[in-house]
């Protein structure tokens, strides 16, 4: 796993770093530039091999044939210095650089200041007015706006944007500098305004320094980049001091599983050693979601799964499980007796479960509240609920809620009060907007300024708010717990996963996070680790994907992990 860094935070590490002595703003600068050219000529090498055809003494500076071309927008803050450092080393290179500024170069801050200067004496610095004629070039740098943007892009600039969209891309290859503009860095969110304009340059590669921003992995982030690359500009020991002196838990990207020792089994365990998953089941006919579930839990390594379901549903269950076992459970007082049993560590409910009176005192005696008859529901309008995290010390049993059962929560008020610090709730997009319908529509609202709200906002508040775990999914699954501990599970770039966009899979996520419960992980790890393990499953089976072969796929994900 990775820190991610909001804008704000990386302003406070780079300022320690220089505020010790050890480095300037203006090495950082270089080392950002010089890293940055570095990357574009690592990830096209033929454009390294063309520019070093010519020899890079002064005589040949000017000769154009031959050449590669690269346009070099610079913007008005740090990033347009990072800029004119990219320029510079290009026309070092031997190549045609056309130089852009937009704003006022008296208003640079010193440091760019000092690079732009230092680029007007090797060549012309243009005004950014029109879009630029991209006809031959071969090399678009955006160093307009960085990590701190808290604007839409004016006009000028969003007319490039749109210019590069109908610009010849065959050759043109489009770098953007820390994150491409017009994209909050501290969300992910197009900073948009009422005109009908591109809000944000989409960018072939983008180079980012010491550590990924929220904003990479979040909303649009990874849209508008299709390769995002880490440049070490040596300041990571600031960054480690960092989260001890502001005391703050990180967001954290899970780049990488649990670790082998969490995930393997003991050669002297038994099947009791691994906990004992309950998965609840729906009526006649909507039973293959709780069975996909059981399969997750059992294929993660929970040692017994068991299906509880209502009675006349026994056959077809029967009929489609062999390992799972089966019990029936006619209603809320069935599974309270069954939950005696303390060796029944975890459940998971919702995944085909239904919406009825039964199901939510079904959801009521899995958190543990006694009489049922009581609830109150409002079937008609969901409120923004407030839990209080559950009445009084929370069960030791993990309890996974999904689909259906989110549906439940959001129409009874005394349900999600109940909830507590073993639960593990998780929503897709409109389930969340269900539960949470205040947060979903902040986090909806269009972005005008900067930092925009996130998703990792709304997940921690979410969090807090319910007192529990919340696993808040899509391709930037978000997952938080209320002491605003965060982690983002992306499936972008070289970890895409499109094909998890199939029906059933988030009911074998769910079985995946009761099952990792059942073996004694905490809440959020289970929900992290269960993340981080269907996305692995759905790469390594790829193309073609249903919701079945996940559970299948998992031993070959566990034999590349060693276990």
């Amino acid at each position: 796993m990775t820190e991610l860094l909001t804008a704000a935070q990386m302003r406070a590490i780079e300022q320690a770093a220089i505020e010790s002595g050890e480095v300037t703003g203006l090495e950082l600068m270089e080392r950002a530039g010089r890293g940055v050219v570095e990357a574009i000529l690592a990830e096209w090498p033929e454009l390294a091999e063309a520019a070093g055809a010519l020899p890079r003494t002064p005589e040949y500076l000017g000769q154009e044939e031959g050449r590669r071309r690269a346009v070099v927008l610079c913007g008005p803050g740090n990033n347009g210095g990072d800029g004119f450092v990219v320029a510079r080393l290009l026309r070092e290179r031997g190549w045609q650089v056309e130089g852009f500024l937009y704003g006022d170069p008296g208003k640079l801050p010193p440091d760019a200041r000092a690079n732009y200067e230092r680029w007007c004496g090797m060549g012309e610095v243009r005004a950014l007015e029109t879009p630029p004629d991209f006809a031959g070039v071969d090399l678009l740098v955006d160093a307009l706006f960085g990590t701190g943007l808290t604007r839409a892009l004016a006009p000028e600039c969003a007319n490039i944007a749109t210019a590069l969209i109908s610009a010849v891309r065959a050759t043109l290859r489009v770098c953007s500098v820390d994150i491409p503009s017009g994209i909050c860095s501290d969300s992910g969110s197009p900073l948009e305004t009422d005109k009908p304009t591109l809000p944000f340059i989409y960018a072939d590669l983008t180079v980012t320094f010491q550590s990924l921003k929220l904003g990479h992995l979040l909303c649009m982030g990874p849209v508008a980049s299709r390769k995002v690359v880490i440049c070490d500009i040596g300041i990571g020991r600031w960054l480690s001091a960092f989260w001890t002196r502001e005391g703050l838990s990180p967001v954290v990207a899970r780049l990488a599983g649990a670790s082998r020792s969490e995930l393997s089994k003991r050669s002297d365990s038994h099947k009791y050693t691994h906990g004992h998953a309950l998965i609840l089941s729906g009526p006649s006919g909507h039973g293959g979601a709780a069975r996909l579930s059981a399969r997750g839990a059992l294929r993660i390594g929970a040692g017994l799964v068991t299906v509880g379901c209502p009675p006349d549903t026994l056959p077809e269950n029967a009929a489609r499980l062999d390992a799972v076992m089966l019990r029936p459970v006619q209603d809320a007082d069935a599974l309270a007796r069954m939950l005696e049993d303390r060796r029944i560590n975890a459940l998971c409910l919702g995944p085909g479960l239904g919406t009825g009176e039964r199901e939510a005192g079904l959801v009521a005696a899995a958190l543990g509240l006694d009489p049922v008859p009581g609830l109150t529901r409002d079937l008609d309008q969901p409120q923004a609920l407030g839990g209080s995290g559950g009445p009084g010390s929370s069960p030791g049993r993990g309890l996974v809620l999904d689909a259906d059962a989110l549906t439940i929560l959001s129409q009874t008020p005394d349900l999600f009060a109940a909830l507590h610090d073993r639960c593990v709730l998780t929503p897709h997009d409109g389930e969340f907007a269900r539960l949470f319908p205040d947060i979903a529509g902040k986090l909806a609202a269009p972005a005008t300024t900067g930092p925009a709200y996130s998703k990792v906002d709304a997940c921690r508040e979410a969090a807090a708010r319910a007192g529990c775990v919340v696993l808040f999914k899509g391709p930037d699954t978000v997952i938080a717990d209320p002491s605003g501990r965060c982690a983002i599970n992306s499936a972008h770039y070289d970890r895409a996963a499109p094909w998890l966009a199939t029906a059933g899979s988030g009911d074998v996520l769910a079985g995946f996070i009761a099952g990792l419960l059942a073996r004694g992980f905490p809440p959020f790890d289970a929900a992290c680790t269960g993340a981080w393990l269907h996305v692995e499953c759905a790469r390594g089976f790829g193309p073609g994907l249903i919701a079945e072969d996940l559970p299948e796929e998992l031993p070959k994900v566990f034999q590349a992990l060693g276990l």
